[in-house]
């Protein structure tokens, strides 16, 4: 039976009183976001004490961490920015076993300065592929002398985005120790949304044996087209994004994708794969706890 979690995030709190909201809802496990109101987890604020207070709190609250969030854009077009990003993505990596999961997970990047989900040319250039791919490279090595395993997640506007794209890179880094996020909403853009079944037929046949973890969102064809639409909540920009452009991406529930179709495909390979809830606000996560819950016992799984 699949695990359904939730992202600590979506709980802007201390320690100890996101741990106890997240278990008064039932879940039983989290996905990390190393962020809480009473401690300093910067770059520089990270350390080995920390990491274990956290996985201790979590565990005694029986919620295992099944990943931890690196989400950062690899290939920001300002050199410092991105020489920050990855510093801070390299010492999650470093406590990530601490911290209580082996797998990190962060998006490919974009090199559009202005937001990390917004399409920008040089994405889809060879050189722009080349660069994302040896970063990757670089932080798959490392995770690997960690004892972790690095998951990219891939969106539609990012440098890694399409099926054939994420095959490509994972033929160029051909290595365990990468690993891939599934969430099919990330694939879909205002072309092949009318082509559901077809589409996420086409990602688990392409990607199943690749997948460590899934999330479970939804998406849905936009009356107009979005920009970026950006939920008013206490976070980062990923846990805010609700959709670009024509596609929104709004809690799971709430939009088309073939939740059954996903589900079972999900499940022929991974059965008890941990399904972490996302994009949404706090008052909304029992109800789309309750509509996840239902779809995986409808399906009797």
């Amino acid at each position: 039976m699949m695990q359904v979690g939730i992202f600590t995030g979506y709980f802007p709190y201390s320690l100890e009183e996101t741990a106890r909201k997240i278990r008064a809802l039932d879940f039983n496990t989290v996905q990390l976001d190393v962020s809480f109101k009473d401690m300093d987890l910067s770059t520089t604020g990270i350390d080995s004490q920390k990491a274990k207070t956290i996985r201790d709190t979590f565990r005694r609250y029986n919620l295992p961490v099944s990943c931890i969030s690196g989400y950062t854009n690899l290939v920001h077009p300002d050199p410092d920015k991105r020489k920050a990003n990855l510093e801070h993505l390299f010492q999650i990596i470093r406590y990530a076993n601490e911290l209580g999961s082996p797998y990190v997970i962060s998006e490919t990047g974009t090199y559009n300065a202005e937001s990390d989900w917004v399409h920008d040319p040089k994405n889809k250039t060879d050189a722009g592929y080349a660069e994302c791919r040896d970063i990757i490279g670089e932080l798959v090595h490392f995770a690997s002398s960690h004892g972790v395993t690095f998951c990219i997640e891939t969106y539609v506007n990012n440098v890694i985005g399409s099926i054939e794209e994420t095959l490509q890179l994972f033929a160029d880094i051909d290595h365990p120790n990468l690993g891939l996020l599934m969430d099919p909403t990330n694939y879909f853009e205002e072309h092949n949304i009318g082509l559901m079944d077809l589409t996420i037929n086409r990602i688990f046949d392409a990607l199943a044996d690749k997948i460590k973890i899934a999330h479970a969102k939804d998406v849905k064809l936009a009356a107009s087209a979005l920009g970026v639409a950006l939920a008013e909540i206490d976070g980062d920009e990923a846990h805010a994004l609700r959709g670009v452009g024509m596609i929104e991406l709004p809690a799971p529930g709430l939009g088309s994708l073939n939740y059954d179709l996903y589900l079972k495909r999900l499940s022929k390979k991974h059965p008890n794969i941990p399904i972490v809830i996302e994009h949404l606000e706090e008052q909304d996560v029992p109800r789309a706890k309750r509509f996840l819950d239902e779809r995986l016992a409808a399906n009797g799984l």
